[in-house]
């Protein structure tokens, strides 16, 4: 793995936790969203990030059974999965034109599942990551230039 490797790998890493500030921020601005396109409240929305591992070439027999040498590449979105578990928030305000109009939730509002707090913590993660990855940029690009000055 070499030095650019190693910038690909923090890229694929800044690439994913935008991504991840991007849901984080619409989760936040439609938390009290009670209507969507779909017809139903807003639902938490989150990042499901997958490994990139190259496949090994060659089985190292200083392994134990079940390793392998796969080389890390970064990480990839593998999905934006909507959160269906969380059970939605319900207030009652009769007079809200969302207002369920019958059952046994008669006169309560579904708000969104999101919690601000959970996706303030979230966001600060995120950003905590990000920044991690613009450090290891920036300190390649510092053995790249002392490279060149051993060579000078």
């Amino acid at each position: 793995m070499g030095m650019f490797s190693s910038i690909n790998t923090a890229a694929t890493g800044l690439t994913a936790q935008r991504l991840r500030l991007d849901v984080i921020s619409d989760n936040i601005a439609n938390a009290d969203t009670t209507r969507t396109a779909d017809g139903g409240p807003f639902r938490r929305s989150r990042v499901v990030l997958k490994d990139q591992i190259d496949q090994p070439h060659w089985k190292s027999p200083f392994l134990p059974e079940g390793l392998d040498n796969g080389v890390g590449r970064g990480v990839k979105v593998d999905k934006i999965e909507k959160d269906m578990d969380t059970e939605l928030r319900l207030v009652y305000d009769p007079s809200h034109p969302d207002a369920l109009k019958v059952g046994p939730q008669k006169g309560y509002v579904q708000y969104s599942n999101v919690n601000q707090v959970t996706e303030m913590v979230d966001m600060i993660s995120a950003t905590r990551a990000y920044e991690a990855n613009v450090s290891v940029i920036e300190g390649t690009k510092a053995m790249f230039n002392k490279a060149l000055e051993i060579g000078r």
